[in-house]
């Protein structure tokens, strides 16, 4: 049975891992690619420093090869059907970013090049690579997705909010609920806890905090669980935040994540699900949020760490690049060593390798240490199997969330119906 992946990095390996252990292993020096140039598609806007990062490392690997570097950043919104069309068209990069989810949907496209020899080549480095991002990168037996960065949700907070109404950070379900009744009792005019409609992998530590599963795999065959006993308890906690509670807005069955963000910016809600690279961002956007907000960690519904989706990036080598170990050079270089620390400094994302976590991991800063821990501790991966990608495009969980809150459908029905096309989804040849 497929189950879902904890990215469960042990901690002492992270202390005895030398970042030189995984930019170790092979010279870079020793691929010659004098006179040729790699062209690389990066998306656009996960780093908003990324010309100056871009020329850093486009410097540092013609240093070390003799070759250049075309890096062209192209939109998320756009990027699934470019792929797709030059895929077709056999006019794809020599290298990509890689959506974590996109990644097994390539592979089994035939358009990507396995990279085991490779990492296994480099000494410490099979080892020290994220495993939820490993998991991720990995179909049928073979990585075709080197973890190049993560990010992981956690519970955002308003915590000048908690100290005036002398709360604390909520460590089960109950204690959310607890929270969100003093919250909206003292200060009507702001949202306790929204429910955005349109954001799945807000849904998905809901169902495995209460024991749940989105789909599990027997041989060949997915079956979606979102309608299991244990499912349909996490999404009715969930939607009941709305539904039973009034912690949300009826505006919101429609908000996706930039819009729960957009609301938190202008101080119109307490408490929110939001990715490791969005404190810094809802600060820079809204100064005066400065000293005010808190994280911790998505609780299970008695306590403990409810897992969160593991999303994040690969980096890729398409089969259509006439170079392929000096592609992986660059790869390496991007992923491994001070440059994968540097991306993550700049972007608020976690590199994908554990030895360049260890800052993070060893960080006392509260909206940091957080997100560290729900990643090593609960950091869960999507069923992985290139039909995601059409479960997605279908907005199956959404749809399904929405027809709840919207009051369509009732939580059994609607998770019934969901969990059946899903599983049809999964299963298509």
């Amino acid at each position: 049975m497929h189950k879902r992946i904890l990215s469960a990095v042990a901690l002492g390996a992270v202390a005895t891992l030398a970042l030189a252990g995984c930019a170790g292993g092979t010279d870079a020096a020793s691929t010659d690619g004098k006179g040729q140039e790699l062209t690389v598609w990066i998306m656009k806007g996960t780093n908003p420093d990324a010309s100056a990062f871009y020329d850093k490392v486009s410097d540092a690997f013609e240093e070390e090869t003799g070759a250049t570097v075309k890096i062209e950043e192209i939109q998320w919104a756009d990027a699934h059907d470019r792929f797709v069309t030059s895929i077709a068209g056999g006019t794809t990069p020599d290298i990509a970013e890689t959506g974590t989810t996109w990644t097994a949907e390539f592979a089994d496209a035939g358009a990507l090049l396995p990279l085991d020899e490779y990492v296994d080549a480099e000494k410490g480095l099979r080892g020290d690579l994220v495993e939820g991002l490993e998991v991720a990168g990995t179909y049928d037996g073979e990585l075709y997705g080197m973890p190049w960065y993560a990010g992981v949700r956690s519970l955002v907070y308003r915590a000048d909010v908690f100290e005036e109404l002398g709360l604390e950070a909520p460590k089960t379900w109950d204690d959310i609920v607890a929270a969100g009744e003093a919250i909206k009792a003292a200060k009507p005019d702001m949202l306790p806890f929204p429910v955005p409609g349109d954001a799945e992998f807000q849904v998905y530590p809901w169902v495995w905090g209460a024991g749940g599963e989105i789909a599990t795999k027997d041989g060949k065959t997915w079956t979606s669980e979102l309608d299991s006993k244990e499912s349909q308890a996490g999404i009715e906690f969930y939607t009941g935040l709305a539904t039973e509670h009034g912690f949300s807005s009826a505006g919101a069955t429609t908000w996706k994540e930039t819009d729960l963000r957009d609301a938190f910016t202008q101080g119109n809600v307490a408490m929110m699900l939001s990715g490791s690279w969005t404190p810094k961002s809802l600060i820079e956007a809204n100064p005066d949020l400065e000293g005010k907000i808190g994280a911790a960690v998505i609780p299970g519904e008695d306590g403990g760490i409810a897992p969160s989706v593991l999303g994040g990036s690969h980096l890729s080598v398409f089969n259509t690049t006439k170079n392929a170990d000096l592609a992986w050079e660059f790869v390496k270089l991007m992923s491994t060593g001070e440059f994968a620390e540097q991306w993550s400094n700049e972007t608020g994302y976690f590199p994908g390798v554990q030895s360049a976590m260890e800052e993070a991991l060893s960080s006392t800063d509260p909206l940091v240490a957080p997100f560290a821990e729900q990643m090593v501790d609960g950091g869960a991966s999507v069923p992985v199997t290139p039909n995601f990608g059409a479960v997605q495009a279908k907005k199956t969980t959404n749809s399904m969330i929405q027809a709840i809150l919207s009051g369509q459908k009732d939580v059994a029905t609607a998770t019934k119906d969901a969990a059946a096309e899903m599983t049809e989804l999964l299963n298509q040849k």
